[in-house]
């Protein structure tokens, strides 16, 4: 009802709401100032009718206000103040105004880039309803439209000069910029608008391999904060079972300590008593002699004197032989070595945790160069002993841990869970993080260097124990010349210099493992680029009897 309203009390020419309206002899109102300028147009013509019925009027008529009219409109100005706040329609100084707008401007909703003009919602109208309109370019309301006439020529700038990067007039095009690049604007927009599209589809991508990538950090500190939760219950749970450990054998050596200082005591007080007892038939029987010798009768004292008992030599004095012992001393010195053993043990442990710890990463940290020559590898150097626990039965551990020989017959091994119980493999005491170079030498027909997790399987004879048949595990075959790299039971082969001393080198952080071919010269043999999951052990496997490998001293 309000549109009708306004379109009832609008002006045809001006299409806004009538000002100081006049009502013409046909019947149809128009702004004074509106009809007034229609009509001195037409001067020259006599030319006078109405611009929308077209009844001509043989004479100018006189123009007198309509003041009911004008009450009118007055009315519906006020009901449309009250009915919309100001900020919703009328254009404020941020705001792109409506240039046809007269009195207080509305907002324009649109530009329009023929006419070099902006318009409101009503004003727009005819660009959507005229024929007459229909070529001209609509776009969002801009208040610089003036940039778009070319400031020497007062015309609209439709062409691009390519050469001087800038937009210019068709006048310019044929002047000052003749023999330049020119194409239509609309040309270089197409054309550009083409590679914005491909621009922006790269950005898209980009931001999807962004928004993955923030994923997998966000799933990395998930895993991260996973992880160090486990590690400290788990770390807590250990130190409370050996914390319970040690006083389980702080109380036992208590215990045993109190049965035998009881045994000891009641054998000695036992011996005292029967001492104490000899001691008194001793002096009863010294009573009776200082008696008889107080006899004064000569024939008294020789006639008792026979009956007088004979002395025999004490039953238990010869079981008393009091050494220069240290009681209980020892047992303090024992559990002091202990201590002393515990202490080292866990000195060394300590270093390694810390390690361990430090050495976590999330890959974010650049990888350390690596070596260029064996005396750089050597600066990772580590010393790598041999676990017996974890060696076949048929394998011989010597030079203090170092080496192992394949044997004919079993060792004196004892059971234990982390034994390989088919293949004849050991692994390392140590843990390995961080950045590690090492060296075997090896003899025989054919052995195994390789690096393996913790948790790799050690019972039977399936691919998941032998190493680098499963992907816990990556090793170097040497077979008398030749060589193969295998890892998840892929084998690769590799050409390369025989040699009897392979050196290894493990970038646990950058997820390198590379192998190298050790003589005169050092040739690399293979290279593994992957991602360790957990700390890793060295290891061997000698496959005949004879075959052997030592872990050689850093030199």
């Amino acid at each position: 009802m309000e549109q009708l309203d306004r379109e009832t009390f609008s002006c045809s020419i001006c299409l806004d709401l009538l000002k100081d309206p006049v009502t013409i002899p046909c019947g149809h109102s128009y702004c004074m100032n509106c009809i007034t300028n229609f009509w001195d147009e037409g001067e020259k013509k006599k030319n006078y009718h109405c611009p929308q019925c077209r009844k001509t009027f043989t004479q100018r008529p006189d123009l007198q206000k309509n003041t009911m009219l004008a009450a009118l409109v007055e009315q519906l100005k006020k009901t449309e103040l009250q009915a919309a706040p100001a900020d919703l329609h009328y254009a404020g100084p941020e705001d792109v105004a409506c240039d046809s707008c007269t009195g207080r401007k509305l907002k324009a909703i649109k530009s329009c880039l023929f006419c070099l003009a902006s318009f409101c919602e009503k004003h727009l109208q005819p660009h959507y309803d005229s024929a007459t309109y229909k070529k001209h370019k609509l776009v969002e309301p801009s208040k610089n439209l003036q940039k778009n006439i070319c400031s020497r020529h007062d015309e609209v700038m439709k062409m691009f000069c390519r050469t001087d990067q800038k937009c210019v007039c068709y006048l310019c095009s044929v002047d000052e910029h003749k023999g330049h690049d020119t194409v239509s604007a609309a040309a270089e927009r197409t054309e550009r608008q083409r590679k914005l599209e491909e621009r922006r589809g790269k950005i898209h991508q980009m931001i999807q391999d962004q928004e993955k990538n923030v994923k997998l950090l966000q799933q990395e500190v998930e895993a991260i904060n996973h992880s160090a939760e486990k590690a400290v219950e788990d770390s807590e749970k250990i130190f409370t079972e050996l914390i319970r450990l040690f006083q389980k054998r702080s109380s036992e050596v208590k215990q045993q300590i109190r049965s035998q200082q009881e045994t000891e005591v009641s054998r000695v007080k036992d011996l005292q008593e029967k001492l104490e007892q000899e001691i008194t038939e001793l002096k009863r029987k010294d009573a009776e002699l200082e008696q008889l010798s107080h006899t004064e009768d000569h024939n008294q004292f020789l006639l008792n004197y026979p009956s007088l008992p004979a002395l025999s030599e004490s039953t238990h004095s010869s079981s008393i032989n009091i050494r220069p012992l240290r009681h209980f001393e020892d047992v303090t010195a024992a559990v002091s070595e202990l201590r002393e053993k515990l202490q080292d043990v866990l000195r060394y442990s300590w270093t390694n945790i810390s390690v361990t710890i430090t050495d976590v990463d999330v890959l974010l940290s650049e990888p350390k160069a690596q070596p260029k020559s064996r005396a750089g590898f050597l600066r990772y150097s580590c010393e790598i002993t041999l676990d017996s626990n974890t060696a076949r039965k048929q394998l011989l551990l010597s030079e203090g841990d170092r080496k192992v020989t394949r044997m004919n017959q079993d060792q004196s091994y004892s059971s234990h869970p982390d034994r390989f119980t088919y293949y004849c493999q050991v692994l390392s005491r140590e843990s390995l993080t961080g950045c590690c170079y090492w060296e075997v030498e090896w003899s025989g027909t054919q052995v195994y260097v390789a690096v393996a997790y913790k948790n790799i399987s050690r019972v039977g004879r399936g691919y998941e124990c032998k190493f680098g048949n499963n992907n816990k595990s990556w090793a170097l075959e040497c077979y008398q010349n030749s060589f193969r790299f295998g890892h998840n039971n892929i084998w690769t082969s590799i050409s390369g210099p025989g040699s009897s001393r392979i050196g290894v080198y493990l970038d646990h952080r950058a997820g390198i493992l590379s192998f190298y071919s050790i003589s005169e010269t050092m040739t690399l043999l293979h290279r593994v680029q992957t991602r360790f999951t957990q700390p890793l052990l060295a290891g061997v496997w000698v496959c005949n009897t004879g075959d052997s490998a030592e872990f050689c001293k850093p030199k």
